[in-house]
């Protein structure tokens, strides 16, 4: 298991997701256990999803707005209030130089303590957390924590222009990744994870099963973690980046 910093030590938290509900597939239930210990959790994420919906009739050019309301309505439901949208076009994220300034930018604005972030890489045993989205915006949350945060004169703009100052990220979680080596107990923040999913309407309205698949799921992963039966959890690979 990772040595991983506890929660009375942690402040502020930033997490970084390529799209409206990421986070709330991949964390909500931990999120609203930091929200609940009194952490401050700051959601950053990158495109609008202005590709997602399952509704071929709904209008595209309205989906942008529709998707970032529903990600502020869900953010309520774990304790979150400060959400940013980076704007990026969905389905079409690199990892490049602007993305990496750009999310330097936030954390050097939120100062956090812990990242989390979705993973760089591919997790072959769940091909659909892999989207080329998640692992652009991994790849460039993990570049934009180390250097690019904490070096004075990496993206100097953001210093000279913006009166941004360095900051060094302790710690980041990566979520969705293939070997986790930490887990967060979530059986009591389960209902407020669904009810964040369920905030996402023009992505889960047609789950009908949505609570049924992600308790077993869940399951699964507590088991995973030697929990005892009937516990849900959730999984991540935490980094020490101090």
């Amino acid at each position: 298991m990772a040595d991983v910093l506890d929660d009375a030590e942690i402040a502020r938290v930033l997490s970084i997701t390529a799209h409206p509900d990421d986070v709330d597939f991949g964390a909500a239930g931990t999120v609203a256990r930091w929200t609940e210990a009194g952490i401050d959790v700051i959601y950053c994420v990158v495109t609008d999803g202005d590709a997602g919906g399952f509704d071929e009739d709904f209008p595209r050019s309205e989906m942008p707005a529709l998707r970032r309301a529903e990600q502020v309505a869900a953010a309520k439901c774990v304790g979150v209030q400060d959400v940013r949208f980076l704007g990026y076009p969905d389905g079409r994220v690199e990892a490049s130089l602007d993305l990496r300034r750009d999310l330097a930018r936030v954390i050097r604005q939120v100062r956090p303590d812990r990242v989390l972030a979705p993973s760089p890489e591919r997790n072959y045993n769940r091909i659909g957390i892999g989207h080329p989205d998640h692992r652009a915006v991994g790849s460039a949350a993990l570049d934009a924590v180390y250097p690019d945060a904490r070096n004075p004169f990496a993206f100097a703009e953001l210093r000279e222009r913006e009166a941004l100052a360095a900051w060094t990220v302790r710690e980041v979680w990566i979520a969705g990744g293939g070997a986790p080596n930490h887990y967060v107990d979530v059986t009591d923040t389960f209902a407020r994870k669904i009810a964040a999913l369920r905030a996402h309407e023009s992505q889960t309205g047609h789950m009908d099963d949505l609570a049924e698949r992600l308790r077993t799921r869940l399951a699964r992963t507590a088991q995973q973690a030697g929990l005892p039966d009937g516990r849900l959890a959730e999984a991540f690979q935490v980094l020490d980046t101090a």
